[in-house]
């Protein structure tokens, strides 16, 4: 929780935007409450101690407001033309009007600001990125979303570029970022099959999210190299971030893999064959690079030096570890004996 009162007020009207947009009940309003969830997360973003942030902070705020006002105009100009009421009918505007919600998400082919604008971060502010700035536009697409090849072409390009451009990284930063361009595209995909479908895969998207970060600021990480020597005093630390990464990849006996699972019997079900093979592929290249940093780490025979400060976790630390360990771990069998007695 921020110590600063006046994040803590940008915080609650960053929650507050989040919600506007979700209970609105006219595009106008649902406007409205996005650009107040941009304008609380700007000065978040900012700091004076940093350079790197406040460059960040720039770019996003460019990049949302470029598809705000696109989203704006699109909204004046549907309502000219014709009724709002009969956007459903209209998969021509239904997709024009999906176009700067992606860019808002950092789908495929508006993924380029994500990576660089995560690299600037704090571990803190890249979590409010990765889950509770994609809440409000997702929800949105949701509204709109139907079957057809503009989608289908997004959610294709989508997994492969989340999948190839984490490949070449060695900043764990932009390592998440790709992999969320990954999962957007199997977030697009459980959206076109029900609402409750793509509720869950955000779910626990955003659980493994919370471990990862968490374990990553706990033990102040940026870098693949940085995970050789930290915390070799402390192996708990290192094992529940690396089962936290190999969730988010989809490794089977892990929570991570649920909402997969469930997605491709969909997909089979829909007969949306191609795209899961695709989508599939794409996740073994994304827990290739998560298996990467993982196996580096344990086999390299390698001692701690001396002059590295060795951070012992606090009571606090130890049980959100140990918490994160039972979600990761036993998530799995509870949500399939759920779905089972169900």
């Amino acid at each position: 929780m921020p110590n600063n009162s006046t994040k803590i007020l940008f915080l609650s009207t960053l929650i507050s935007g989040v919600l506007i947009s979700l209970c609105a009940n006219s595009w106008m309003g649902a406007w409205m409450g996005l650009e107040i969830n941009l304008l609380s997360f700007i000065p978040l973003l900012s700091s004076n101690k940093n350079m790197y942030s406040t460059e960040a902070s720039l770019k996003y705020f460019l990049i949302q407001a470029i598809a705000s006002s696109t989203l704006l105009f699109l909204i004046l100009l549907k309502t000219n033309i014709q009724e709002m009421f009969y956007i459903s009918k209209m998969n021509t505007w239904n997709n024009l009007m999906m176009l700067p919600l992606m860019m808002k998400i950092a789908a495929s082919p508006f993924y380029w600001w994500l990576p660089s604008v995560m690299e600037g971060l704090s571990w803190m502010n890249c979590f409010i990125l990765l889950s509770i700035q994609k809440i409000a536009p997702l929800m949105l697409i949701s509204y709109m979303i139907t079957n057809n090849y503009f989608i289908q072409f997004i959610i294709i390009s989508s997994a492969f570029i989340g999948a190839i451009g984490g490949l070449n990284q060695i900043s764990l930063r932009k390592i998440l970022s790709f992999s969320s361009i990954n999962h957007i595209g199997w977030m697009l995909t459980t959206m076109i099959m029900g609402s409750n479908l793509w509720l869950m895969y955000f779910t626990i998207y955003t659980i493994n999210i919370i471990s990862i970060i968490s374990m990553t600021a706990m033990i102040n990480l940026s870098y693949i190299s940085q995970t050789f020597n930290s915390m070799n005093n402390k192996k708990i630390i290192k094992f529940t971030l690396f089962i936290a990464m190999l969730s988010l990849g989809g490794l089977p006996p892990f929570l991570g893999f649920f909402p997969k699972w469930i997605a491709i019997q969909f997909m089979a079900q829909n007969l949306m064959i191609i795209t899961s093979i695709i989508l599939i592929m794409s996740s073994l290249l994304t827990l290739y690079y998560y298996m990467r940093i993982m196996y580096t780490t344990l086999m390299m025979s390698n001692s701690e030096v001396m002059w590295m400060i060795s951070i012992y976790p606090s009571n606090m630390h130890s049980k959100m570890i140990m918490f994160s360990l039972s979600i990761l771990m036993l998530g799995m069998i509870t949500c399939t004996l759920m779905l089972w007695m169900y």
